[in-house]
């Protein structure tokens, strides 16, 4: 038995595989141990929780008749896998931005501290997890926040992500790239109102209409989906739908290689074509204005050593500022 603890904390809360978790709405009872999401399959790296069964046609409800592929994904702010493919996710983007459209849904990762018990039951148990997750994909996150100001739930920051979403999309892709990197890089809890207006001024949203939607019918819209994510089976985080126009899918769990999102793309039509862009480091600062050396490796097609040579050259020189974490760094533009 000593083993089997240890490895259920290496595989809960995103594993190296995917972050896992429970869609819950607040009116929902505590799960049974028999639904426990720590009862993982080390094999698949999933959690499954048993009676999810996928209703499909839920999806029609969410799928964007705009392009030709839609993209559900189901993800969460903490979600340290969901991270983990931000290189492949932005770069997927660049290539493939003219012909899908990412529908970003959360997924409700962690309720609260009372609704499991087991290998990760406290905070303090999810400190070094994080640490080894960074270390697997590459990815600067620093595990001390568990230890120092630990969070009590995901959801605050979820329904805030809801809040951008009802004021400008784009805006609130900047507000979930912000509260991300606030939470894995700089150790600030991002269920605190501070460190969430903080993220929306950031990212230009009006703050007035940002609290009061957040206090009100954003909890609605993140209840939604909640139970959308219950209804499509959805047990772990990321998990990615892709939709093409006829209604054929094609399904990503967890965290895989970028050709894993390309392939689901190109079986549901192969006649798509991917975009060139240009990837010197101005051009691709322009477009995501803060990288980290795996993701600037991603998105440039170079050497990781070779990224994070050009990268640290760039702020000493005092092109780009650098922000430097026990488990990575990331580089931003300069502040105007």
């Amino acid at each position: 038995m000593a083993y089997i603890l240890p490895l259920l904390l290496l595989l809960l809360l995103s594993g190296f595989i995917a972050c896992q978790g429970q869609p819950r709405t607040e009116n929902m009872p505590d799960e049974t141990s028999e639904n426990n999401p720590l009862l993982c399959d080390p094999e698949t790296g999933m959690c499954e929780i048993p009676g999810n069964e996928a209703n499909d046609s839920n999806l029609n409800t969410v799928c964007s008749n705009e392009k030709q592929i839609s993209v559900v994904y189901f993800t969460d702010p903490i979600c340290s896998s969901c991270w983990g493919i931000e290189p492949q996710l932005r770069k997927l983007k660049l290539e493939y931005g003219k012909h899908i459209d990412i529908v970003y849904r959360m997924g409700g990762l962690l309720p609260d501290w009372n609704y499991n018990s087991g290998g990760i039951s406290k905070p303090s148990d999810v400190a070094l997890h994080w640490d080894e997750v960074s270390m697997h994909y590459d990815m600067p996150i620093d595990g001390d926040i568990w230890l120092e100001d630990p969070l009590n739930s995901s959801y605050p920051p979820s329904i805030a992500f809801k809040a951008a979403q009802m004021q400008d999309n784009e805006k609130a892709m900047l507000f979930l790239r912000e509260i991300r990197e606030m939470v894995f890089l700089q150790k600030k809890n991002i269920t605190k109102w501070e460190h969430l207006e903080l993220a929306a001024k950031k990212a230009g949203l009006n703050i007035e209409q940002f609290k009061t939607d957040y206090e009100d019918k954003a909890k609605i819209l993140f209840n939604e989906d909640l139970k959308l994510a219950k209804e499509l089976g959805v047990s772990g985080f990321p998990t990615l739908f892709f939709i093409d126009n006829s209604g054929n899918k094609e399904i990503v769990h967890g965290a895989k290689p970028y050709a894993f999102y390309e392939t689901a793309i190109l079986k549901l039509n192969p006649d798509v074509t991917k975009s060139e862009y240009s990837k010197n480091w101005e051009a691709l600062f322009s477009k995501y204005h803060s990288l980290t050396a795996k993701e600037f490796s991603e998105l440039s097609g170079t050497q990781k050593n070779e990224s994070e040579n050009l990268l640290n050259e760039l702020s000493n020189n005092g092109t780009l500022e650098k922000l430097t974490t026990k488990n990575g760094a990331l580089w931003k533009q300069k502040s105007l």
